[in-house]
């Protein structure tokens, strides 16, 4: 793979952003801070600098698929984590909300259905993958299948292992094949997940954003965890690496995932295709008519 200004010698996009929020080898989970903000000073400063890139991040997503119409190959890809209520829908439409909706795929991957279970558990998730100059979001996805599996322990420790090594063998394969990964684990509070689960019980518009099954999933909180944390040592590779994202402060959420995703594109330097016309000669031409 080419490595384009910007990239790191792993082959993924380098930047303050990406340097901040990478996860560390090995990642401990327990000594994040699900509050911080690093990187902004206050929700005021971040405001500016999310309004500020949004400016760009519309034109460098046209740029992306304007190359797709003329050759272009590469595409990116946001893989979206995180417990119940970490805000990964609010992230998916302040992010992408900005850009053209032709130029987005989005899926949710809820759980896997009879004929998804029985493919191999990436099938269902290569159907839905971005296809060249596209930005596709992924609102969980295949790593469910492995942090379920491993919680609930429906999957012996050996298969697991196999499932790790085969996403980090796929994930290679499709940076290699033009397409980015963001990786992203929203990493919320208990705390801060029961005040979130609260709000939807007070308020009869959010009543419907309320699952029973998450309060039975929070005393499966330290198993989930310990999932997370061993599914990125296992999977936080030089070519598609974790980052892990205070996701406390929505906002803050918000605005570290744009500056991952236009550190990206920036990374491709891209630039507008040139016509393959005389644009002198269909100038004359539309003069004429």
């Amino acid at each position: 793979m080419s490595k384009h200004k910007g990239m790191s010698e792993g082959g993924s996009p380098a930047g303050r952003w990406h340097d901040r929020l990478r996860a560390e080898r090995p990642f401990d989970i327990a000594a994040q801070k699900t509050g911080a903000t690093p990187g902004t000073l206050d929700k005021e400063t971040a405001e500016e600098e999310f309004e500020g890139t949004n400016r760009s991040l519309s034109k460098l997503q046209e740029k992306l698929f304007a190359e797709s119409l003329h050759g272009g190959k590469r595409s990116v890809l946001i893989v979206l984590q995180g417990m119940d209520t970490a805000g990964k829908g609010g992230v998916v439409k302040r992010v992408v909300g900005s850009v053209d909706p032709q130029g987005i795929s989005h899926r949710a991957f809820k759980r896997p259905t009879e004929e998804e279970l029985s493919h191999p558990f990436l099938w269902r998730i290569e159907k839905a993958l971005p296809t060249p100059g596209h930005i596709g979001v992924f609102d969980r996805s295949h790593y469910e299948d492995v942090l379920v599996p491993k919680v609930h322990k429906s999957l012996s420790d050996d298969e697991i292992a196999a499932r790790y090594a085969l996403i980090n063998d796929w994930e290679t394969k499709l940076v290699e094949g033009g397409t980015a990964v963001i990786k992203v684990f929203l990493n919320l509070g208990y705390a801060e997940q029961k005040n979130r689960l609260l709000r939807r019980l007070e308020r009869s518009d959010k009543h419907w954003k309320f699952n029973p099954g998450d309060v039975d999933d929070r005393a499966l909180w330290p198993l989930f965890q310990d999932a997370y944390q061993a599914a990125i040592n296992a999977t936080n590779t030089d070519v598609a690496p974790w980052h892990v994202v205070p996701a406390d402060n929505k906002w803050y959420s918000a605005l570290a995932v744009q500056q991952l995703l236009d550190e990206t594109l920036r990374s491709f330097e891209l630039t507008w295709p040139e016509p393959d016309y005389d644009v002198d000669e269909q100038r004359a031409r539309l003069m004429g008519t």
